[in-house]
Formats: C-alpha cells, sequence, structure tokens
C-alpha cells in the first residue's frame, strides 16, 4: 500500500470512528451493509472514470448516460418484451459505443475532453426525455427480470452483489492498471500524451480504449441501479453522479493533471464519500447541501494535489542541485590542478636547463 493509499485509509477509520462515537448507530450492521451495497452501486462507474482522469482527460456524461440507457433498458423488457440476457447485452453495448464516439471524437477529431464531454451530457440527457415524453419509466420484478433482479440488487451470506462485484472488478481492473503494458501506457500518456507518442506508444488506442472501459461500466452501473431504484426519471435519474465519481478518483489519488491514481484509491474515495455522506444525515445537515459537501471535498482534494505536487518539484530541485554541487567542486579542482601543472611543466629550452 503506497503513501497515499494508506493515508487515505486512516483518513477513512478516523471519520468512521469519530461518526461511531457520535451515533453508535453508524456501525450497525443494518448501515454497514447499506453502506457497502452504496460503495458498490456507486464504485462500479467511479473506477471508469479514474481510468479516463489518468489520461488527463475527464468524463462529464456519465449521470445523463445512466438517464438513456435506462430508459431504453427498462423498455426492452417491459414494452418489447426483451429476455433479459439479451436487454442486458444491448445495454451493455451501447455503453461500449457512447464511450467509443467520444473516445473517438477526442482522439481523432483532436476535441477537448471537457467539451466532448459536457455536450454527451446535455445530448443523452435531452435524449432520455425526448423518448419518454419526460414521463417515469418503471417495471415490478416480472419473470423476466426477476433472476437479472436478483443477482443485481441480492446478496451473498448477508455481503450485497453490488460490492461483491466492486471488489472483482477492482481486482481485475487493478491488474490492468498496475501489472500489465497498458497501464504503464495509461500512466505515460497522462503524464506526457506527446513525449508518449515519441517513444512507439499508440496514444490515441489508449485513450480511446479509456473512454470505451468508462462506457462500459456506466452500463453495468445503470442496470445496478434501474433495480435498486425499480423506476427511472429522464429528468432526474443520475444527476451529477459524474461530479461523485470525480471526488472519488480525486480523493483517491488521482490528479486532474493525468499520470497518477491507483484502483484501491478509488474505491477508498469512493468509501469515504459515502462515509461523510453517513455523517452528514447524522449530523442533521439538510440534503441540500449534499452537493456542497460534495465540492469542498473535490476542492480540498485539489488544493491538496497542488501542494503535493510543488513539493515534489522542490524535492527534485533540492535533489538536482545536490547533486550538481559535488560535480561543480570536482571541475574545480581539476582546473586548478590542470592550471597548477601548466605553469609547473617547463616552456622553454633554458627553463628546461
Amino acid at each position: 500500500m503506497m503513501k497515499k493509499e494508506l493515508g487515505l485509509f486512516l483518513l477513512l477509520a478516523v471519520i468512521s470512528a469519530i461518526t461511531g462515537a457520535i451515533n453508535p448507530a453508524f456501525l450497525s450492521f443494518v448501515n454497514l451493509l447499506n453502506m457497502a451495497n452504496l460503495i458498490g452501486l456507486f464504485g462500479v462507474f467511479a473506477l471508469g472514470e479514474g481510468l479516463v482522469i489518468i489520461t488527463g482527460g475527464i468524463d462529464l456524461s456519465l449521470g445523463s448516460m445512466f438517464a438513456l440507457l435506462g430508459v431504453v433498458f427498462i423498455d426492452l423488457l417491459t414494452t418489447y418484451q426483451v429476455p433479459w440476457p439479451f436487454a442486458l447485452l444491448l445495454v451493455l453495448m451501447g455503453g461500449l459505443a457512447l464511450g467509443g464516439i467520444q473516445g473517438f471524437l477526442i482522439t481523432r477529431l483532436k476535441m477537448q475532453p471537457f467539451i466532448v464531454t459536457l455536450c454527451g451530457l446535455l445530448i443523452y440527457r435531452g435524449a432520455a426525455r425526448y423518448y419518454t415524453s419526460d414521463s417515469t419509466r418503471g417495471f415490478g420484478y416480472g419473470d423476466e427480470a426477476s433472476t437479472l433482479g436478483n443477482v443485481a440488487s441480492g446478496n451473498i451470506a448477508g455481503i450485497p452483489n453490488t460490492f461483491i462485484f466492486l471488489i472483482i472488478l477492482a481486482l481485475i481492473l487493478g491488474v490492468l492498471l498496475h501489472r500489465s503494458v497498458y497501464g504503464r501506457w495509461l500512466y505515460a500518456v497522462g503524464k506526457n500524451e506527446e513525449a508518449a507518442r515519441f517513444s512507439g506508444i499508440n496514444t490515441n488506442i489508449v485513450i480511446a480504449t479509456a473512454y470505451v472501459i468508462s462506457g462500459g461500466l456506466a452500463g453495468v452501473s445503470t442496470v445496478m441501479f434501474v433495480f435498486y431504484t425499480n423506476s427511472v426519471s429522464p429528468s432526474s435519474f443520475g444527476n451529477f453522479y459524474e461530479l461523485y465519481a470525480i471526488a472519488a478518483a480525486v480523493l483517491g489519488g488521482c490528479s486532474l493533471r493525468g499520470g497518477e491514481g491507483s484502483i484501491l484509491g478509488i474505491v477508498l474515495g469512493t468509501a469515504l464519500l459515502q462515509v461523510l455522506q453517513n455523517l452528514v444525515n447524522i449530523l442533521g445537515i439538510p440534503n441540500s447541501l449534499n452537493f456542497a459537501v460534495m465540492g469542498t471535498v473535490i476542492l480540498i482534494g485539489v488544493l491538496a494535489d497542488q501542494q503535493l505536487q510543488a513539493r515534489r518539484r522542490r524535492k527534485a530541485a533540492l535533489a538536482g542541485l545536490a547533486r550538481t554541487a559535488p560535480r561543480a567542486k570536482e571541475t574545480t579542482i581539476l582546473q586548478n590542478a590542470s592550471a597548477h601543472g601548466a605553469t609547473a611543466l617547463p616552456t622553454s629550452a633554458g627553463d628546461q636547463a
């Protein structure tokens, strides 16, 4: 465990202890399971957002993507009576396709990720509202979707399936990011895209696949959220979820400049946000201030990242000075010795005699 992740884990433990001391109900088994379920729900798409941020990009369209894919998923099951395996496959492919389109616009047409995903936020939300005539879509647990509903919202030995799925997914992405060539490419592109391109990395493919993975995980999260809420309101479903994902990634050590971050950190950041929201509820702070708390968390995370970057630059500069000082001293000694040796040598035959 690296220093950032260790510090985040200690902070999570301290805040949890304080919250438990304020209200012992926080440590109750029911509350902990509910938090685990929410961590699983929000952590899946936060991992995809983290991969995008590591490349130096950002995805603002996740919440609107949930709304569009959610109403399509419910309509496939209820209106068109599509068997749930095919409906699930179509939603996952839809998420991959939307992520691929954004990756294409960013890499091939050289558009800014902020602009592309901001337009996606508006387009997907508007398309969902138009598709449903701004009406809510919902369904009961019918025979066609009962199996999928049990998988998406059930539990194993009391542990929510969403949390178990998050852990499995985090292990897979952890190997991909930290133990594979593709992971090293992601970090290289985030650090310096031009240098990565000159070193032979196909930066367009690396960036585009990060958005594709993020879109695919958004499709998975859509299915889990649909069964969690049992309905989709196109005007509010998934609102500001992209900000939650960004906050979790920043808290987890992902730098908005790119090139930094870890899967473990993103999971811990997601857990810390849930603990903070639980603390807000315990302290009786109005729910209307949740977004203010989230904005404050993002601001503090970015500020801490800036201070950490400045400290690293100062340490690197001091280390460079420490390395160059002995070399400069050696050069001066050699120059003095050369000068002394030159004066000692005979310059003419008379001097030699």
